[in-house]
């Protein structure tokens, strides 16, 4: 008997390989020219808008009947825009010290609405306490270990840190230790036992510093929300007196006598008259100071946010969405789908390469819109004489790259809803019910402040997270909601949401896909 040996094809096998796949799908977008187009409007959309915007811009501001140039934020040692308005009672301290005082009481006044006037009162953030600061320079660093009127004992620096100690309530004694650029605060109940409330470093402290007594007060901010759910905020003056005694200073302190300076304090009209000053009465050992202002991150008050000249953001997004959907319900609308399943016999890879054309073409259109935008309406508005809040260059260049990262898992999403519906009616309505509705009514105050919450939380919408440039701060009030640009979820968080959403979109998309005759 002859064996015979099997056929074997002298052609080599070849694979679906995915680069091949993505290749395809590439070519299959760029050749349709309203796709390209589309995105192109979308950019162009978010940069005409933006700059419109910016143009549009104004701010003014007055001091009693004049309007006066807004005068722009001091900067902090991170370059963020602060608020540093307090009283400062304190003398020079060369090299390492301590300052340790005993805090007796706390009050204060409230201007209410008339005729009510002046009266008496104390905010929950109201401070008094111990300081090492460089200088009595608006926006330079510091250290403060302090007692506040609702929040206990807290340790404070350079304006955006802040360490609980305990919640217990005056009389309360305190000290602050320095050390080279390390700050130690503690606090004591009797002045006998002492607990540390926390240990901070002020990177470039110089030798000689300033070291001391404060007192401040931030305005009594009162939010509210209306009943279709607007949120609005009021400030008013507020003042605090705090009385010290049993003052002790170590180390090399600078002659006996007591500076004063009222800390950023702003003039009347004639430039000399200082407008609600803070002060210090002395009787013998004891110092009564009075405060006005906060040591704190300036929020509202530093200026404008660089994201809000993303206002086309929107606009752009839902011309995404619809190129996005539609990039694969026209091959389900003109029976092209089983062609593109031909090319991989594994029906997912072909999806997989659709969203990858699609999340990076998005990704181009975004940051080619917030690249363009952000900078250019910044530098408009500068030149108007509108304040800007200053960020870092790594928080701007977070919002222009992040914008585009959540245009690409919204894209993403799009498709994915698209492939599980297959008309693109449905997918683009689902996308804008999924995505825009939820922001809309989140951020144009048709909810109250909660509902806005959890819905910039559990939908996808929490992805415009990412686009905020000014975080929320446990030890400021403020009006904290998505209508103000603040949201529940952290930026990278938030963009995390919308990447799942867009995830799971595509996996049921892929289960469909596999069980389906197409």
């Amino acid at each position: 008997m002859t064996a015979v040996a099997p056929y074997r094809s002298a052609v080599r096998p070849t694979r679906d390989r995915f680069s091949h796949l993505v290749r395809a799908e590439w070519t299959k977008f760029r050749t349709v020219r309203g796709w390209v187009i589309t995105l192109s409007a979308a950019a162009l959309t978010i940069i005409l808008l933006g700059v419109m915007t910016a143009t549009g811009n104004t701010m003014t501001c007055s001091k009693g009947p004049v309007e006066v140039p807004c005068p722009a934020a001091p900067t902090g040692p991170g370059g963020e825009a602060v608020t540093d308005r307090f009283y400062f009672v304190h003398r020079s301290l060369t090299g390492d010290g301590a300052i340790t005082a005993h805090i007796s009481s706390m009050s204060g006044r409230i201007r209410r609405p008339d005729p009510e006037g002046l009266i008496p009162g104390i905010v929950p953030w109201a401070k008094a306490g111990l300081m090492v600061k460089n200088g009595v320079r608006q926006g330079a660093a510091y250290a403060a270990v302090m007692v506040t009127a609702k929040h206990g004992v807290r340790m404070q620096h350079n304006f955006t840190e802040d360490t609980a100690g305990s919640a217990g309530a005056l009389p309360r004694w305190l000290r602050l230790v320095r050390s080279g650029a390390t700050l130690t605060g503690y606090e004591s109940p009797d002045g006998a036992q002492w607990t540390k409330v926390s240990t901070v470093t002020l990177a470039g402290l110089p030798q000689t510093v300033e070291i001391g007594m404060f007192a401040a007060s931030p305005g009594d901010l009162t939010v509210t929300q209306s009943v279709l759910g607007a949120t609005s905020s009021a400030g008013r003056f507020a003042e605090v007196s705090a009385v010290f005694d049993q003052v002790g200073v170590q180390g090399g302190v600078s002659g006996g006598t007591w500076a004063r300076d009222d800390v950023g304090v702003e003039m009347e009209l004639d430039g000399k008259t200082p407008h609600h000053p803070g002060g210090l009465v002395q009787s013998g050992d004891t110092f009564t100071l009075t405060g006005v202002g906060d040591m704190a991150p300036a929020m509202e008050d530093g200026g404008v946010r660089v994201e809000f000249t993303l206002t086309g953001a929107v606009v752009g997004l839902i011309m995404v969405i619809v190129v996005a959907a539609m990039f694969v319900t026209v091959e389900y609308r003109r029976g092209l789908i089983r062609t593109t399943l031909l090319a991989s016999p594994r029906r997912g890879r072909a999806l997989v390469a659709k969203a990858v054309v699609i999340g990076l073409a998005a990704f181009a259109a975004g940051l080619i819109g917030a690249g363009v935008t952000v900078p250019l309406g910044k530098s408009i508005m500068l030149s108007k004489g509108t304040l800007v809040s200053p960020v870092s260059a790594f928080t701007e260049v977070r919002v222009i790259v992040g914008f585009a990262a959540l245009l690409a898992a919204f894209a993403v999403l799009s498709l994915g809803l698209g492939a599980l519906f297959r008309r693109s009616v449905v997918g683009v309505t689902a996308a804008i019910v999924l995505i825009v509705l939820p922001y809309t009514l989140a951020t144009v105050s048709l909810l109250p402040t909660g509902a806005s919450q959890w819905l910039t939380r559990i939908t996808p919408a929490a992805g415009f997270a990412v686009l905020q440039s000014i975080p929320e701060y446990a030890h400021v009030l403020g009006p904290y909601a998505p209508a103000t640009g603040y949201y529940p979820l952290p930026p990278w968080g938030g963009l995390a949401v919308a990447c799942a959403y867009a995830g799971l979109a595509l996996t049921l998309a892929t289960l469909r896909l596999r069980r389906s005759d197409v």
